[in-house]
């Protein structure tokens, strides 16, 4: 059995991953996908416009 030479193995740090497309947009009153109005805090009125809107832009790469 081979000897330990005394260091830890540490875990690998979690990868860091850049912010979503739809992050850096301002909150502009409506949906950034369907145009649906919002108040002035939130890019999307669901999930699945958000969802839909980072899978356009993916494809539009």
């Amino acid at each position: 059995m081979p000897e330990k030479d005394g260091s830890v193995e540490l875990p690998a740090p979690p990868r860091l991953v850049p912010p979503c497309a739809r992050q850096s947009l301002p909150a502009k009153g409506s949906c950034w996908y369907c145009e649906k109005p919002l108040d002035s805090v939130r890019r999307f009125c669901g999930k699945s416009c958000a969802d839909s809107f980072d899978e356009e832009a993916e494809y539009t790469r």
